[in-house]
């Protein structure tokens, strides 16, 4: 997928910085627009030896190869262990951390005390800089506030709203747009993906999270969760945790409980603005029957039951019981088609 086309007109305004770069620079936007891998162009790029005409990185020179295979002298990585490929993390280690430490921060001491091995600029990635603990947040913090010469922080987020008002303040904001329908279903396409509109509608609209989710496979348990919650007050609770826990071991981690509660919401959201007169957003083959949904449920249950599952996502990351915490969900879904209309 060539994010570039896709987001021609931020990668502009990156474009438009290069002569007067902030010390900070802080792209915002959505989860899965490709505001990581923007961001890495534009890193590339800066480093690059050799641009081309449209200021990307030529791929070609000595900076590029390093930047490939990851050691350019200048340019730094912080991202949370968990993101690491599956290949970097060694069996038998204990869980890989979810969040960018203050040790990670501490690693930069040299890196930012040097200078640049090139001649040139230094490039801190911080991705995601929401997923900064406490320490690590006031520790980048500290240097934000007296920045070193020739270093740019590149800091990309999808909950701004998570990194300290400080912090924020420090930085130049890019904001990232969804891109139009038209051209990220077009690129999802060219990108080999089937149903595009599908798994894009899935994702909210962002092309890079819809080419994940394609990628993954996860259609299969989608169509019997979605079959499942098709079923409204028919549904059997203890069926539907039982299949859905069922996949979510056979998965061997590739699925998690999270995602199932994501999905649930969706499905709420898109029952919410059926019941108001809007179109499905997310799950579109389904809208006839969304539609049918809505008519037997008070308003003030969905929105009651909404607010619910904003605090099972959270307790989803650690449940204590998988099994029961699934039962528990699908009961109180089953609940929102009961005769009583209180």
């Amino acid at each position: 997928m060539n994010i570039l086309e896709i987001h021609s007109d931020t990668w502009e305004s990156l474009q438009s910085r290069r002569d007067r770069l902030p010390h900070a620079l802080l792209l915002i936007g959505q989860k899965g627009l490709g505001k990581f891998a923007l961001a890495r162009e534009f890193a590339a790029s800066l480093l690059c030896e050799s641009r081309t005409e449209n200021g990307t990185a030529c791929g070609h020179c000595l900076a590029c190869n390093w930047f490939a295979q990851g050691n350019h002298p200048d340019f730094r990585l912080l991202q949370p262990e968990a993101l690491a490929a599956a290949s970097e993390v060694e069996e038998g280690k204990k869980k890989p951390s979810q969040q960018i430490t203050i040790d990670q921060i501490r690693g930069l001491d040299e890196f930012l005390g040097v200078g640049s091995h090139r001649g040139g600029l230094s490039i801190v990635l911080i991705n995601p800089a929401e997923a900064m603990n406490r320490n690590a947040a006031n520790s980048i913090l500290k240097i934000l506030e007296e920045p070193p010469p020739n270093i740019l922080f590149l800091l990309v987020s999808g909950e701004p709203s998570g990194l300290l008002p400080t912090i924020r303040s420090r930085c130049q904001i890019l904001s990232v747009a969804t891109p139009p329908q038209q051209v990220a279903v077009a690129a999802l396409k060219a990108s080999g993906i089937a149903d595009a509109e599908r798994w894009l509608a899935l994702s909210g609209g962002s092309p890079r999270f819809a080419e994940e989710m394609a990628a993954a496979g996860q259609g299969s348990w989608l169509d019997v969760l979605v079959t499942r919650l098709q079923e409204g007050r028919n549904a059997s609770p203890l069926q539907m945790a039982g299949d859905l826990e069922k996949l979510i071991k056979d998965s061997k981690g590739s699925l998690q409980l999270k995602q199932v509660v994501e999905a649930m919401q969706k499905w709420l959201v898109d029952l919410t603005l059926s019941k108001n007169g809007f179109s499905a957003r997310y799950f579109l083959a389904q809208q006839a029957k969304i539609g049918m949904l809505a008519d037997m449920i008070p308003t003030v249950r969905l929105i009651t039951f909404y607010r619910n599952m904003n605090l099972r996502r959270q307790e989803a990351e650690q449940p204590l019981n998988a099994r029961l915490f699934l039962e528990s969900i699908f009961l109180d879904y089953r609940a929102l088609f009961s005769a009583d209309r209180g």
